[in-house]
């Protein structure tokens, strides 16, 4: 079924709906408009953005780029949009979100309701058990928000979604241009991470290029089980033959290359996680894997079992401490009470993600560090008050 009436869903009511789902924490884009001053005047602003998006004269503004520390001291481009373009991006998303949901698989967990990291985790820890998985292909897409090609994107959201309206705000938003240190350029691939649609219109990329060909083409083709699970761009393929992950392998760079995507060489490995008690053991000893922030490894349980544990990547936990150290040297001079309210915070959104079974010692090296740093600064200033009085 090809949905081509919808625009028509988006009235007052409806960017009310979107307005109160949409982040007002987050900072002014290009316009410096923010929520609170949006919020002043919110039905006229709304009356008047319903108005133009009837009559065609919506122009989406650029997208002010800023840029965030990755692993390896690389930066990751982050987009910015204007808080209007976020309540009309939030009430598209809310419309596609309706359709797609149907249509993406259950493997497929990122950026969806009733989906989550901690979900996905848990059925590739299943998944390898009951598939008895030997092998595992872990793949990474070069870039894959900033070399989305906008031509394929709209030719694939059409085979579901042909309504005019809808594919015009969606071109609107790909073309709408990047701000960056004052200066304006458009690019001709990708879509600006921090966009409230980008993510859905990811995951619908995604779905044709990758989750429908996995299940209808390679699947079928597989000597042995297999399975895939996927979180956004990040993606494993678990397999029981080795001969089926070293045809996963070779198929997989192709597959992508028809999409003006690219498959990194050096990041996309095949790795052997049989367990141990039935695994030939590699030259390297290597049986481990990484995703969404663990690193994956076969040991026993207490009862004497093989089981997958978890545990926080080296590279992870290590660029959490730095980071915690560095806060303390910075806001050391802040008021006590505030300190400890941001650091019980930072805390416990750690612990939020990274508190999975197994993952304790990680945990604790985390809070003691944490209790180390902070008492490291503040000693370091009522050391120099004692000295200047």
């Amino acid at each position: 079924m090809v949905f081509n009436n919808l625009a028509h869903l988006i009235d007052l009511d409806f960017l009310e709906e979107a307005y109160r789902q949409t982040n007002k924490r987050s900072g002014a884009g290009v316009d410096k408009v923010n929520a609170e001053e949006y919020a002043e005047s919110l039905i006229p602003n709304l009356m008047d953005l319903l108005q133009r998006l009837k009559e065609n004269r919506y122009v989406a503004p650029p997208v002010e780029r800023v840029w965030i520390d990755k692993e390896g001291g690389k930066k990751r481009p982050i987009g910015k949009p204007c808080f209007e373009d976020k309540i009309v991006q939030r009430a598209v998303v809310m419309i596609l979100e309706v359709i797609y949901d149907r249509t993406f698989h259950g493997f497929s967990h990122g950026f969806r309701k009733g989906h989550s990291q901690h979900q996905a985790l848990h059925e590739l820890r299943e998944l390898c058990w009951k598939t008895n998985v030997g092998w595992i292909v872990d793949a990474d897409v070069s870039g894959f928000f900033d070399n989305i090609s906008h031509g394929l994107l709209q030719d694939l959201v059409k085979r579901k979604v042909n309504d005019g309206g809808i594919l015009r705000l969606i071109g609107k938003w790909l073309h709408a241009g990047v701000v960056e240190a004052g200066t304006l350029s458009y690019p001709e691939m990708g879509t600006p991470q921090g966009g409230v649609i980008s993510p859905l219109l990811a995951n619908i990329f995604l779905h044709y290029v990758l989750d429908d060909w996995f299940i209808n083409v390679v699947k079928p083709r597989m000597k042995g089980r297999c399975f895939i699970i996927r979180f956004a761009d990040d993606f494993i393929i678990g397999c029981e033959l080795e001969t089926d992950a070293k045809r996963v392998m070779n198929v997989i760079p192709k597959r992508f290359n028809r999409f003006d995507l690219t498959i990194h060489p050096d990041k996309t490995v095949m790795v052997m996680v049989k367990r141990p008690a039935m695994a030939v053991k590699t030259k390297d000893g290597n049986s481990t894997f990484d995703f969404l922030g663990f690193t994956h490894y076969w040991t026993k349980s207490l009862r004497g079992y093989w089981v997958i544990k978890r545990k926080t990547i080296g590279k992870r936990l290590r660029r959490f401490m730095k980071a915690m150290w560095q806060w303390c040297r910075s806001n050391r001079h802040e008021p006590l009470k505030e300190q400890h309210k941001s650091l019980c915070s930072k805390l416990r959104g750690y612990h939020q993600y990274y508190g999975v079974r197994c993952n304790y010692k990680a945990l604790e090296t985390v809070y003691e560090y944490a209790h180390v740093a902070w008492r490291y600064w503040l000693s370091a200033v009522s050391q120099r008050l004692c000295e200047s009085g």
